[in-house]
């Protein structure tokens, strides 16, 4: 039985992203489907990787089904922790995953805009899907805290592309998850977080980590 495809887009983004479409795209040629889960929901100020993780749950399906799940950034970061927990997903690529998201976050913004943000419950953002300033509310990056401990444990097939360049999440978090890792592949490329200028490489990359899923 052939897996699920599933694309999972980042922080502040939608189905419609750049490197979603690539993907979809490139893969619709060779008659192969990725789906391109939504986890803006409820809503975007509504926010829970909790949720993200049964959106992803929900998704592949049954009992015996199978996936393969594509993660940009904070869609990285939701597919490692439902591979941790869920049998059923057979190998993962992520992009610039947002590996220790709450801990990198509490660094930058720093103790005061920390605690200003927990006070007021918002913390301004542009939602990169519409362009229009945003905001997260505190229980986001809560929930976060109560699941993203640690790196995820993940033990199956794992392809990353991650920007040496990287400002957003900085390339050291990947080496460190993938140190000692035999089934973990780092590849490193001059590029940005949004790897956008890399796609061509990340999109051979991803052919020939799916063989094994996609045929010759």
């Amino acid at each position: 039985m052939s897996p699920h495809f599933l694309y999972l887009h980042g922080f502040a983004s939608g189905p419609s992203s750049k490197k979603g479409t690539a993907f979809d795209r490139h893969y619709a040629a060779r008659s192969v489907v990725i789906e391109q889960l939504d986890l803006r929901v409820p809503s975007f100020p509504d926010l829970r990787l909790s949720v993200m993780l049964e959106v992803v749950r929900t998704a592949i399906g049954g009992e015996r089904d199978r996936a393969v799940v594509i993660g940009s950034s904070l869609g990285g970061l939701t597919a490692t922790r439902q591979a941790e927990r869920d049998p059923r997903i057979a190998a993962l690529i992520l992009l610039a995953p947002a590996f220790q998201l709450a801990t990198r976050w509490r660094t930058q913004l720093g103790v005061a805009a920390w605690a200003e943000w927990q006070r007021t419950d918002r913390l301004e953002v542009i939602d990169r899907t519409t362009g229009a300033p945003a905001y997260v509310p505190f229980q986001f990056i809560a929930d976060v805290e109560r699941i993203d401990v640690d790196y995820p444990d993940v033990r199956v097939p794992t392809l990353i592309v991650h920007g040496t360049r990287d400002e957003v999440v900085p390339i050291e978090h990947s080496r460190t998850f993938a140190r000692g890792r035999r089934h973990v592949h780092l590849v490193e490329v001059d590029d940005d977080h949004e790897l956008v200028a890399s796609l061509p490489q990340i999109l051979e990359e991803a052919d020939r980590f799916l063989t094994p899923w996609l045929g010759a």
